[in-house]
């Protein structure tokens, strides 16, 4: 179903990217399951769910409002809708169980709740919802168009007066969680400015234009789905696809029928696409490769990319990823060029505005290169605060730099990351060893399909390199075998002093593996 249609009234709202927003018209903005739909079309439906929400209210205050909707235009809709009342969007994953989805409600102190016919049922039930006496809307039942599902035309909906708080962009706007990787989830607040700086950066650095077109396979209840694709493509005009849920088979069957101008992935999508390929005919590999020539740009993220897939898909379809670094905390920070080297296994320089050193663990700066250090971080796209806990939001900060806890090196003016300072820096016999090295040696072995190195904790070692071992079919691989191959590869001290072997690693919703999880493995 196609919607357009005139607004007859956009005034400004103080949102830097709505505002930006209104002046692309006519442009579609969205396409997703039930159809395509202008920005025009947004911007006039994000406003009666703001009227919906304040219900007779001149402003939500800030009060938290969740929202459990699929990737769609009602997604965006709801958002934008809770911005316009002044509200604090908390988006819901739409995969996680009842009680994770309840963990968030009763942190973020949740007001409101917008729900979806689909997940209805996995939020009313929630004790504590009821318990705040949280009101519930169902994203059906606001007098609104929302494509197929209420089968309304824009230009037969009656003009209304609006009556929208003009909001300061230095407000709150989000509280999205953390991956919780290793500790529990914290509610990370960022400002519309703090959106606004993350997504003007990226416009910038990767070319985003009005003429570019995306596919959004990633959840949107993380920055790598929300601000990287949704925010960026409707800041400049572009136009982002929906996929309701990720599946691999549809991906490249859209690749080829539609002509995207962008894509952006995680290392765990990029693998099970190359599967795909590989699995497919001569012809039809053809086919595929063609349709992601055709793509400007293809970028990994949210976790490291192990070069042995980067050099696949160069390969494959010719395409070198462009790699960069990002935490909900901070939007993305550092990023290989769009125009310019690329290295393999680097994430690249500091984006625009964006300022970054390198810190001892005394706490001084580190200048000279290829000298490991922590990530720090200034500028207008780290956050606020971590909601509820001025505690940890204190910890994290020193002297005005946010404390990423990842570890990295500058080689050559690129940075390259060592891993998480909690569980990918190993500290074994008196050494200091990044597990991300050790994993990418480990999979050139040609036996070793996937893997995960972590510390155990030893008497004699302090912590003992230890690794979880996936492998091709048909293979076997003693820990004998592998300590040998290992030899004239990697340092004694880095070689892995134990082994499990598994059938798939554990992994959180992003694709990222669950350290934590491969370590009670041993």
């Amino acid at each position: 179903m196609t919607m357009t249609g005139t607004i007859t009234t956009t005034p400004t709202c103080g949102i830097p990217l709505i505002d930006s927003a209104i002046s692309n018209g006519n442009g579609i903005a969205i396409r997703d399951d039930h159809g395509e739909y202008s920005y025009q079309s947004l911007i006039l439906q994000a406003q009666t769910v703001a009227l919906a929400l304040l219900d007779g209210e001149a402003d939500l205050k800030e009060r938290r409002v969740a929202f459990l909707i699929p990737s769609s235009f009602s997604y965006v809709v709801a958002q934008w809708g809770i911005w316009l009342a002044g509200g604090i969007a908390v988006p819901l994953c739409t995969l996680h169980p009842t009680p994770e989805l309840e963990y968030v409600i009763d942190n973020a102190e949740v007001d409101i709740i917008i729900t979806h016919p689909e997940f209805a049922d996995r939020l009313q039930p929630i004790p504590i919802a009821e318990a705040r006496g949280s009101r519930f809307l169902s994203i059906t039942e606001i007098s609104i168009a929302m494509g197929s599902e209420l089968n309304t035309e824009l230009d037969a909906m009656p003009s209304r007066s609006l009556s929208l708080p003009h909001i300061n962009p230095n407000r709150r706007a989000m509280i999205v969680y953390t991956s919780g990787t290793t500790s529990r989830p914290k509610g990370v607040v960022t400002t519309h400015d703090n959106i606004a700086a993350q997504v003007s950066c990226l416009i910038d650095s990767w070319g985003w234009s009005s003429d570019d077109s995306t596919l959004l396979v990633l959840p949107l209840h993380h920055v790598h789905g929300i601000v990287a694709v949704v925010c960026s493509a409707l800041w400049i005009g572009a136009t982002c696809e929906m996929m309701s849920q990720f599946d691999a088979e549809e991906v490249w069957r859209r690749f080829i029928k539609k002509g995207y101008t962008l894509f952006m992935a995680v290392p765990t999508i990029y693998v099970k696409l190359a599967k795909i390929w590989d699995g497919a005919a001569e012809n039809k590999q053809l086919a595929m490769s063609q349709a992601c020539r055709k793509m400007r740009l293809m970028i990994s993220g949210s976790a490291a990319l192990p070069v042995s897939v980067l050099e696949k898909w160069q390969g494959m379809v010719g395409h070198t990823f462009l790699e960069r670094y990002g935490m909900t905390e901070i939007g993305m920070a550092i990023s290989n060029p769009l125009n310019g080297e690329r290295r393999p296994g680097y994430i690249g320089q500091p984006l625009p505005g964006v300022t970054v050193r390198l810190v001892n663990e005394d706490g001084s700066e580190i200048t000279e290169e290829k000298v490991p250090g922590e990530i720090q971080i200034k500028g207008a796209n780290v956050f606020q605060e971590y909601w509820k806990k001025p505690e940890v939001t204190a910890e994290n900060f020193k002297d005005g730099w946010f404390c990423t806890g990842d570890t990295a090196v500058v080689e050559d003016g690129y940075y390259r990351i060592l891993g998480r300072n909690s569980v990918d820096i190993i500290k074994s016999g008196g050494f200091k060893i990044s597990a991300l090295e050790i994993e990418e040696e480990l999979r050139k072995h040609p036996a070793i399909e996937e893997c995960s190195v972590v510390g155990i904790e030893d008497e004699e070692w302090g912590e003992k390199v230890s690794a979880a071992l996936i492998l091709h079919p048909d293979e076997n691989l003693k820990l004998t075998e592998l300590k040998e191959w290992c030899k004239n590869r990697l340092a004694a001290y880095k070689i892995p002093k134990s082994v499990v072997y598994l059938d798939e690693l554990p992994r959180n919703i992003m694709g990222k593996v669950t350290k934590q999880d491969v370590k009670k493995l041993f």
